[in-house]
């Protein structure tokens, strides 16, 4: 301070020389910019915490679908083994009852 020349100490040399307006003048952008920092750290936690769930429910479906691949891949390979038989009266009749199975699901939705 004395370096300065802002007042040998006295506190009313002090206020004058402006040094006071500018130190509370940053203490206030620096409690607006403390906030601004909490809110932000705040939304990233939230950010993080979204991507994992997200990630933990894509997996699940992954695995989902892979079950789901490898049950249809062999509900596949007996239609094809059906269909390489002297089976067909058997497999006209299992795509009749396929066409009737959605048929009867289509109308049940529509009257919902």
């Amino acid at each position: 301070m004395r370096r300065a020349g802002l007042g040998e100490g006295q506190p009313g040399n002090y206020v004058a020389s402006g040094y006071s307006v500018h130190e509370e003048e940053n203490e206030h952008l620096q409690e607006g910019l403390r906030a601004k920092v909490t809110a932000l750290k705040s939304l990233t936690i939230d950010i993080g915490t979204e991507v994992k769930y997200q990630n933990k429910m894509l997996d699940d479906m992954d695995t989902d679908f892979d079950s789901t691949g490898g049950l249809l891949g062999a509900t596949i390979g007996r239609v094809k083994q059906l269909s390489r038989g002297s089976q067909t009266k058997l497999l006209c009749y299992m795509l009749l009852f396929c066409c009737f199975v959605f048929f009867v699901l289509y109308w049940f939705i529509k009257l919902r």
